[in-house]
């Protein structure tokens, strides 16, 4: 009998969970989230701090004309918030966003 009690007791409760993607304005990103990242290349100054910290070697440096910056590769990215975290300008930037999907691997690829 208590299985039965249970079932009718659980049967109208509101639903934990939310129908995504169709109700994803009601998806609750709680604070402290890493997302995907945000770089902003005009306050990086090429110092390599961000390549050197990261552990999944997501952060390749290269040499254009403005010199050192780096390239993030989010396929490998872990979020970790290390890079976001040394970075002495403030120009890496994890977001609320959660959504990183793509069909095209040069899309997860942060310039």
């Amino acid at each position: 009998m208590s299985m039965l009690s249970e079932l009718l007791k659980n049967l109208f409760k509101k639903r934990a969970t939310v129908l995504y993607p169709e109700e994803k304005d009601k998806v609750h990103v709680p604070e402290g989230y890493r997302g995907k990242l945000e770089f902003y290349r005009e306050k990086c100054i090429g110092c390599t701090l961000c390549y050197q910290v990261c552990p999944s070697y997501t952060i390749e440096i290269i040499t254009d004309e403005k010199g050192k910056r780096p390239v993030f590769n989010l396929a490998r990215c872990t979020y970790c918030g290390q890079c976001e975290d040394i970075c002495p300008t403030k120009s890496i930037h994890l977001t609320k966003q959660f959504e990183i999907i793509s069909l095209d691997k040069k899309d997860l690829v942060v310039k």
